[in-house]
């Protein structure tokens, strides 16, 4: 088995909850993508990234079903693990930097897989939801608090993977950001803390904790 760590992003406030990552340091060591989506099967996080060049944070991620160009959890905890200024994906450069507890990482929101952002009328009907049926990436969200940018969210990837609810789920952030146009403060899953901020040019912020699993 190829070494790898275990890394918690988006952590509460506590520093539980979360969604867990992978991230293979060496990918040098494995770099037909056949087996990489393999070993993402094998897994069974949401998101396993590998590391194609630590130095200039080149990286590659796969979900345990396919391949992505872009995403928002494995961008933040790789950022965290890596220390680097960018990252650069297949969709493009993504800025990083470190603000006490919280990594922050800079996107765009047309580099995100297309997701269904769904508003519901309050954070206790995003809490009833049953996990709908695959075919369709759904983002449940609603309001706790608009004035002050609070929102509660649940996440639906609907792959028909082992992935029925992401704990935590970046790129649907940002897209929910660049929807509104505002800076949010995201609780998704069972706990898991977002925050974002809308940039200058298109670009959006993400950032959350990170912690190291194993």
């Amino acid at each position: 088995m190829t070494d790898y760590d275990v890394l918690r992003v988006f952590c509460g406030p506590s520093g539980g909850y979360g969604n867990e990552l992978g991230v293979v340091r060496e990918g040098s060591h494995m770099p037909d993508r056949d087996d990489r989506q393999a070993l993402a099967a094998k897994l069974g996080f949401s998101e396993t990234v590998f590391v194609d060049d630590p130095e200039r944070g080149v990286i590659d991620i796969y979900t345990p079903a396919s391949r992505l160009p872009f995403a928002g959890h494995p961008c933040v905890g790789t950022a965290w693990l890596l220390d680097v200024p960018e990252l650069v994906t297949p969709a493009g450069e993504v800025g990083t930097r470190l603000d006490g507890e919280f990594t922050w990482i800079e996107a765009r929101a047309e580099w995100a897989p297309p997701r269904t952002l769904r508003q519901y009328a309050s954070a206790a009907e995003v809490d009833a939801l049953e996990v709908p049926p695959p075919g369709e990436w759904i983002y449940a969200w609603a309001w706790e608090d608009e004035a002050a940018g609070r929102v509660r969210a649940r996440a639906f990837p609907g792959r028909g993977d082992a992935i029925d609810e992401d704990e935590a789920t970046g790129a649907a952030a940002l897209l929910l950001t660049d929807r509104l146009g505002r800076a949010l403060n995201i609780t998704q899953g069972r706990g898991s803390q977002l925050l974002t901020a809308p940039q200058p040019h298109g670009w959006v912020e993400v950032g959350g904790r990170v912690v190291l699993e194993r």
